[in-house]
């Protein structure tokens, strides 16, 4: 087995998963120039280009990890050819009430009702623009500019602001985000705010995004990509409503998908499931459906958005797999929780060795 194996099935595991996020982060942080330095010889050079813009590999750190941008270039170091942080509301939140955060070892899963807990996209903002000036500094001193991974930003609804007044939310992050963003992505499938999942209607969607591309062309100066997220619990119909209205509007791409709330197949026993209660499901059991939307995305679109598949990815096969059936990047969360920090470099180098 192992050593991040023994240590998360007989440490990590009988800690608070909430507490030992933050601890695992804080580490991640406190190691970024061992990382950073070791990363150029570990993972393989993988170039791609998805939305006009060049990725040194198409693995990425999906959003929920680094909700308020704090570890953008240290998770970078371990692999990660892009990050996406948040999600980022227009106000900051504390979130729903603890605990909040489950695991389910034996589904290699896990349960979150987070909430969007972040400092909103006024704080997040100026530490995105702070973060570009360091860099800038970096590169004039070094007399280089250095590799930097994409930079995505995901925005939602603050929970207290009604459906009716959503469109207004979107817009402040975007005017503040869109600036010190490579792409933007609309998340209106987080199961864990009220009502945001009816924000994926086209009648709703429609709108909403129409706004934030208005929004995102006037404060940035070259057109930024934006894309939008969404459930895998949609029917099958309503995730080729959600192609073709992508299609129509001139979105750059599409990422399935999130967390779930169905409880279906699971190992873990019921009373421990229905003790945990409710929350977005994430993680091995999402595999197969994940999949499904992948492929039904790819038959509707074709080459015309690229697609981030996300969810249930956890072996170099599972990547190769989503890649086989047209994702042109790829997103993982919950397998970096129970593989550890080696895990991005393990499916580059088996995504290499194919």
């Amino acid at each position: 087995m192992k050593p991040y194996a023994l240590l998360f099935d007989h440490v990590l595991t009988r800690s608070d998963p909430e507490r030992a996020h933050h601890a695992a982060f804080a580490a991640i942080r406190a190691a970024r120039p061992v990382t950073g330095a070791a990363r150029r010889g570990l993972v393989p050079d993988q170039p791609v280009t998805a939305f006009g813009l060049t990725f040194a590999n198409p693995l990425g750190l999906a959003a929920g990890f680094d909700k308020n941008a704090l570890g953008i270039d240290a998770l970078a170091g371990l692999g990660f050819g892009h990050v996406e942080i948040g999600t980022v509301t227009g106000e900051p939140q504390a979130g729903n009430p603890k605990p909040r955060l489950f695991r389910l070892p034996q589904d290699r899963a896990v349960v979150n009702r987070m909430g969007f807990n972040n400092d909103g996209a006024e704080v997040v903002a100026k530490r995105l623009a702070a973060r570009a000036r360091r860099r800038s500094r970096s590169a004039a001193r070094d007399g280089r500019r250095g590799s930097r991974p994409v930079l995505g930003v995901n925005i939602g609804k603050t929970k207290v602001v009604p459906e009716d007044d959503a469109i207004a939310d979107y817009e402040k992050s975007t005017r503040l985000l869109a600036p010190e963003a490579d792409y933007l992505v609309v998340n209106v499938s987080s199961p864990n705010t009220p009502g945001l999942r009816n924000l994926q209607a086209v009648e709703k969607l429609e709108p909403l995004l129409a706004a934030v591309r208005r929004q995102a062309d006037a404060v940035t100066q070259a057109r930024l990509p934006l894309l939008v997220k969404i459930a895998p619990d949609l029917s099958d119909d309503d995730v080729l409503a959600v192609a073709d209205l992508a299609t129509a509007l001139g979105l750059d791409g599409i990422i399935a998908t999130n967390t779930t709330i169905s409880r279906d197949g699971l190992r873990s026993s019921p009373e421990q499931v229905a003790a945990i209660g409710a929350g977005g499901l994430s993680g091995r059991p999402l595999t197969e459906r994940s999949l499904d939307v992948l492929r039904l995305l790819k038959g509707r679109v074709g080459d015309g958005l690229d697609l981030v598949s996300v969810g249930g990815i956890t072996t170099p096969e599972d990547a190769r797999a989503r890649l086989d059936a047209g994702a042109v990047l790829l997103q993982g969360y919950t397998a970096f929780i129970y593989e550890g920090p080696l895990w991005p470099r393990r499916v580059l180098r088996g995504l290499a060795g194919r």
